[in-house]
């Protein structure tokens, strides 16, 4: 199977932290998920790069590696607003073409700007730098209220924690639900975050430990096809359903219900991929009850049938590991089709 190639394009100085985010989702080596990724650095001057943690990083790869990208990475860079040689622009507008998948971390959104590949187009950054982004560039739609936006061909988010949501939002694309958790149990990381929820929540932390969510969503999770409810979850909580919501709406930026129905559809596409489990099994399995009910969601969702995405998959597999698939225009897994070929998602 040929590996999807995944290049990272830094800047002096570059972020360790930012890079390594990219590193560990597309460059990991580990037993139980089997790379499908093949990750590069690249700068436009290749040799000794400054980083913001004082040492130089090595950098032997220059923008001809670009050339080659599946997907191109840029991680957040300081100050957001400094100048971008014209040979990177230039490097990032000639992959795009070509039908390569741009990418941006937290302020990397600066770069994708300045090489116009957001113009017309709704994007996000980190919210400090939201504003600086919009009077700079206002031919982007800034949205700074988002974890990231995705466009198929160019996606960009917001800080450093949304940029893992984001490269995992795409491993799930690239590989399927089943694939993407492997990655997220690996790097030990909580349950995939949608790319509508808010960057940041009203109090970023509760105000004591036992508002936390955690061990609710964990329960919630492992018991997915029993009777699960809004009520039962804030009976579980030991809180109202009112107070239920509020904490949720601050640290998850999303309703009870909606993390819920989230959470089973997720369970439902892990099952379709990995099993042939009938629809109706599956539905049971995932706490929707029926075929029916498991099909109107999992369409108003991922605008598809769950027949059609797990025939999808299958015939991806089939013809060594490609990308997922799909249908429907509202769907996280429909194909790229770009100047007459299928883009290597």
């Amino acid at each position: 199977m040929r590996l999807h190639r995944v290049v990272a394009l830094l800047s002096p100085p570059q972020s360790p932290f930012e890079l390594a985010c990219a590193a560990e989702v597309f460059g990991m080596l580990t037993p139980d998920a089997p790379t499908r990724y093949d990750f590069l650095i690249c700068a436009e001057t290749p040799g000794p790069l400054p980083t913001t943690a004082g040492y130089p990083m090595i950098v032997d790869t220059g923008l001809d590696a670009l050339s080659e990208a599946d997907t191109v990475v840029v991680p957040g860079r300081l100050p957001p607003a400094a100048p971008v040689p014209p040979a990177v622009t230039e490097a990032l507008r000639t992959a795009h073409r070509r039908g390569a998948r741009i990418v941006s971390a937290c302020t990397g959104s600066f770069v994708l700007a300045r090489a116009g590949l957001l113009d017309g187009r709704r994007a996000t950054t980190h919210w400090r730098h939201a504003a600086r982004l919009a009077s700079d560039f206002p031919e982007v739609r800034v949205d700074p209220g988002v974890l990231y936006v995705d466009h198929d061909d160019v996606a960009t988010s917001a800080g450093t924690g949304a940029g893992i949501d984001l490269y995992l939002h795409l491993v799930r694309r690239d590989h399927g639900a089943a694939y993407a958790a492997q990655v997220s149990r690996n790097m030990v990381l909580p349950p995939h975050r949608e790319g509508n929820q808010l960057q940041h929540a009203e109090r970023p932390l509760p105000a004591r430990a036992e508002e936390s969510l955690a061990p609710l969503l964990g329960w919630a999770a492992d018991r997915l096809g029993s009777r699960l409810t809004v009520d039962r979850l804030a009976e579980r909580a030991g809180v109202s359903g009112r107070t239920l919501a509020r904490r949720f709406t601050e640290q998850l930026g999303t309703s009870p219900g909606q993390w819920l129905l989230r959470r089973r559809l997720d369970a439902a596409r892990d099952l379709l991929e990995r099993t042939d489990l009938p629809v109706e099994a599956v539905a049971a399995r995932v706490g929707l009850a029926s075929a029916v009910n498991l099909r109107r969601r999992f369409r108003a969702g991922f605008g598809t049938t769950p027949g059609a995405y797990r025939r999808a998959f299958d015939e991806a597999r089939q013809e060594g590991g490609g990308p997922v698939p799909s249908v429907g225009p509202h769907s996280d897994f429909r194909p790229i089709r770009r100047r007459g070929r299928t883009a290597s998602l």
